[in-house]
């Protein structure tokens, strides 16, 4: 059911009529998260990596500027960040298990558990039992982007058989995230990077229902950056719209965020239609959220540098309510 209705919500005809699929996907998203829009900023941590991706500013070829955030300075962050008033974070590193071990990654989802409500994970594919420590550290959800469901093109990507060129390995993260308990899992592609936007697309759909159906319990979420650059196949805006349009009409309840690699003016149009998540005061190099000098060169360009304030002035200029937590543990 699932895969004939996302197939005819990416096909080239419903695109011709993005309108209606607009106003569909709006509808849904009223229905089921009012006018309520979700605010939280990403932190890296390290920018370290051990992979060869073709694509990526963090690339282990790429001759950047390399760093990782000490303990106090994690801690410096958290502080700036909590300041804004946000109360939901999304820590990432790069992947590298020696740079960033787990251990490491534990110690800052500990650490944020006394500033934020609510702690993401966007670093590399762990074990069962590595995601139950971050769990019980205080972790609630985890991001693993597939970035391509086609495997040629995946292995021609991922070359020179470093961790990231286990395909399967990486498909299978959301599963072993919910096995050790977190509360939600995200997908996604790296969309441009698989000319054929519409079956990765597709298949990132059917990606989440597939766990969907086998953790009922657990909150899914969709993103959908975009990649830009020689390397890609450019997609319009239309092209995304018709993306977020999909997945809110075929996953009414998912969250959908919409990313800093848009501009601004886009991102305001597409909160309150299909995506209930934005970032804000986002920064994508190593720290840099607490005033001093980052420690590391971002992995990718934003197109949307607003602070907290700014973004928080834009969701309320179009009648919706920001939300800083939209979930509360009880004992």
């Amino acid at each position: 059911m699932v895969a004939e209705l996302l197939q005819e919500l990416l096909s080239p005809e419903a695109g011709k009529d993005l309108e209606r699929l607009a106003r569909l996907a709006r509808d849904e998203t009223r229905r089921w998260f009012g006018n309520s829009v979700s605010l939280y900023t990403p932190l890296y941590l390290a920018n370290y990596c051990d992979n060869h991706c073709t694509y990526c500013g963090f690339s282990c070829n790429n001759d950047i500027l390399r760093g990782k955030l000490s303990v106090a300075e994690i801690e410096a962050e958290f502080k700036a960040i909590a300041a804004t008033g946000l109360e939901e974070i999304l820590l990432l590193t790069g992947e590298s298990r020696e740079k960033s071990p787990p251990e490491y990654i534990c110690e800052a989802v500990k650490l944020a558990r006394s500033y934020f409500r609510t702690i993401g994970l966007e670093v590399y594919p762990l074990e069962v039992s590595e995601y139950a420590d971050l769990h019980k550290a205080g972790a609630d959800f985890v991001s693993v982007y597939q970035e391509t469901y086609n495997r040629e093109l995946y292995a021609k990507c991922h070359p020179d058989n470093t961790p990231k060129s286990d395909f399967d390995y990486r498909l299978g993260s959301q599963e072993r995230a919910l096995q050790a308990g977190m509360r939600g899992v995200s997908f996604g592609v790296l969309l441009g990077l698989n000319p054929d936007w519409r079956k990765d697309s597709l298949e990132a759909g059917l990606h989440a229902a597939r766990i969907q159906r086998k953790f009922p319990h657990c909150e899914i979420s969709f993103s959908v950056p975009r990649l830009r650059g020689s390397v890609a196949t450019e997609l319009t805006e239309r092209e995304l719209l018709q993306i977020m349009a999909a997945y809110r009409i075929a996953f009414p309840y998912a969250g959908i965020n919409i990313s800093t690699r848009e501009r601004a003016h886009f991102r305001d149009n597409v909160i309150g239609i299909a995506a209930n998540k934005i970032s804000a005061g986002v920064r994508v190099t190593v720290g840099g959220h607490s005033g001093g000098q980052s420690k590391g060169d971002g992995q990718f360009a934003l197109s949307d540098e607003r602070s907290v304030e700014q973004i928080k002035s834009a969701i309320l200029s179009k009648g919706l309510q920001c939300v800083y937590t939209d979930y509360v543990l009880c004992s």
